[in-house]
């Protein structure tokens, strides 16, 4: 069962972790690159503080997005804000999802994403934490897969693998890590069942698309190419 509660809390303490990393950069250092194509670290952050506010929307029932252009243009128009703007808006927006996701509501009611998504309104705090954690990384400051909370990563690998489940494009796989959790994903497409074996941040790496796979062992064909996020 899902304690959005506990999501919430964890939410926070991401926030946290994020908030100490990025007072640490100057401006310069803001408008260098991230690990994302075409985004530098500005684009990054200002993404997280529009993401939560489109988590707010949902929460209370509206569009996530007035539309994919006005989310973009969003982002570019926040990207080159010099250092204290950027972590104002990050605090605040989040401050906002915080009050939003605290507030009484029934959250086992069905909520709509992005893309006509729909999903238990329980599971947005573990969305935003998800948003957190790997763009976190995505900055290139020093925080990396492996730095991840070891229950963040069985989660998120469980999210991806259900995710994946059944996707005309990716055959039947299983997913082993180094202690005995085995997963089973895709399934779709044809083809003879794989067996992809790594450590969880290898494993999480691959089914986000912030790694290639090549540090893990595949059994019974080549490693399947996922589809993107």
């Amino acid at each position: 069962m899902i304690d959005h509660a506990h999501d919430l809390d964890a939410v926070r303490e991401a926030t946290d972790r994020l908030l100490s990393a990025t007072e640490k950069l100057d401006d310069a250092a803001l408008a260098e690159p991230s690990r994302l194509p075409g985004w530098s670290r500005g684009h990054v952050i200002a993404h997280l503080s529009r993401n939560a506010d489109a988590l707010v929307n949902v929460l209370q029932g509206r569009p996530m997005y007035a539309d994919s252009e006005t989310r973009d243009r969003d982002i570019e128009r926040g990207a080159p804000r010099p250092k204290a703007e950027q972590l104002a808006d990050l605090i605040e927006s989040a401050a906002r999802f915080v009050d939003a996701a605290s507030a009484p509501a029934d959250w086992s009611r069905t909520v709509t994403m992005r893309n006509g998504v729909t999903d238990s309104a329980s599971r947005i705090p573990f969305r935003r934490r998800i948003e957190i954690e790997l763009h976190h990384v995505d900055l290139g400051i020093g925080y990396e897969l492996e730095d991840l909370p070891d229950e963040f990563v069985t989660r998120e690998i469980d999210f991806l693998a259900e995710r994946f489940d059944g996707h005309p494009d990716v055959v039947s796989t299983g997913m082993a890590d180094e202690k005995g959790r085995i997963r089973t994903t895709g399934g779709g497409a044809e083809g003879g069942r794989v067996t992809v074996r790594g450590t969880a941040p290898e494993l999480l790496g691959w089914l986000c698309g912030r790694r290639d796979g090549s540090a893990l062992t595949v059994e019974g064909g080549p490693l399947p190419a996922l589809p993107p996020l």
